[in-house]
C-alpha cells in the first residue's frame, strides 16, 4: 500500500470511529475494537469487527499483533453467541484486490442466520 492509501485508510478509520462512537445504533464499542452491523448485509446477521489500531490488511499484520487478532476472533464468537447463531456462522477476512477487500482497514465479517454455501466465491 502506498503512502496515499495509508493516509486514506487512517482518515477512514478516524471518520468511522467518530461516526460509530457518536451514533450508538446497535453498535458495541469495546476497548480494543469496534463491532457493528454491516450497512450492506449479505446475511440476516452480518457484523463487522475491526481493531482500533490501524492494520490495513491481514497480510500486513505483524507478529506483535497476535493479541489483537485473537481478540477480534473472540469478539466475533461472542457476537455470534449473542445473536443466537448456535447452528453455525461464517467468519471472513478479505485481503487485497484479489481477495475482494474494499476497505483497507482490517475487518472481520461475522455472517449467519441462514445456510452458507460452499465454495464461497
Amino acid at each position: 500500500m502506498c503512502g496515499k492509501q495509508k493516509e486514506l485508510a487512517k482518515g477512514f478509520c478516524f471518520a468511522l470511529f467518530h461516526f460509530v462512537n457518536i451514533s450508538v445504533c446497535k453498535s458495541s464499542v469495546l476497548l480494543q475494537c469496534l463491532a457493528f452491523r454491516d450497512v450492506n448485509p449479505q446475511a440476516p446477521v452480518h457484523y463487522l469487527v475491526i481493531p482500533r489500531i490501524p492494520i490495513p490488511r491481514i497480510s500486513e499484520a505483524h507478529d506483535e499483533d497476535s493479541l489483537i487478532l485473537g481478540h477480534l476472533l473472540v469478539v466475533a464468537k461472542n457476537i455470534a453467541k449473542k445473536e443466537g447463531l448456535a447452528e453455525g456462522y461464517r467468519v471472513v477476512i478479505n485481503d487485497g484486490k484479489n481477495g475482494a477487500q474494499s476497505v483497507y482497514h482490517l475487518h472481520i465479517h461475522v455472517l449467519g442466520g441462514r445456510q452458507m454455501k460452499w465454495p464461497p466465491g
